[in-house]
């Protein structure tokens, strides 16, 4: 495979077809995320309303995820727009608005990774990917969901979105990489020889 700035960034018809299934297989993991993070978030919300931004988090896991995996530009805007798609067409509570969250959420961590030139993928490189997708998510929220909120929530929820972000998307994707990895599934991609010449 060429090194040339022009090989590495050129997608192949692996990185389409994984990137796709990705997207759908994170999908699902929203859809289901919808019930347990939504109700969690529902409680969080009557001890403070800006707490529910720390279950915000495994939303934006497509983004960090896809460009983890792999490592091409656009990537993550693919992923995460994909799983967006994939969770309004199963059926979810926001319905198709979903789509420009995931819009949102997959830029966010896409400038993260075009930042470093699509070079580095080391864990506070997706940590920051992962509060970045928070951080544009939290723009939309704050306009769609809570204009009415009190000045002083919003900036809390920011904090809180971007925090889980990292975590739950960014130290989560990480790790999930890293464990797809280790068992061979991703040796058609940098990602994962890399990482195994690693372990």
């Amino acid at each position: 495979m060429s090194s040339s700035p022009t090989g590495r960034f050129t997608w192949r018809i692996v990185d389409v077809v994984v990137a796709a299934v990705l997207g759908i297989a994170v999908g699902i993991v929203f859809f289901a995320w919808d019930f347990v993070g939504g109700a969690g978030g529902n409680v969080l919300k009557l001890i403070f309303p800006p707490l529910s931004g720390l279950l915000g988090g495994l939303w934006l896991l497509g983004g960090v995820l896809g460009g983890l995996i792999i490592r091409k530009p656009g990537a993550a805007l693919f992923v995460e727009f994909v799983a967006a798609l994939a969770t309004a067409l199963i059926g979810n509570q926001w319905g198709m608005s979903v789509l420009i969250s995931g819009l949102l959420q997959g830029l966010g961590a896409e400038l993260v990774f075009a930042v470093f030139l699509y070079r580095v993928w080391k864990l506070p490189v997706a940590i920051l990917a992962g509060a970045a997708a928070g951080a544009f998510e939290w723009v939309y929220e704050i306009f769609q969901w809570y204009a009415g909120w009190p000045t002083l929530y919003k900036p809390f929820y920011l904090v809180f979105l971007a925090i889980s972000g990292a975590i739950l998307a960014g130290l989560l994707g990480w790790l999930i990489q890293r464990g797809l990895a280790s068992t061979g599934a991703l040796d058609r991609f940098e990602s994962g020889r890399q990482t195994r010449k690693l372990v």
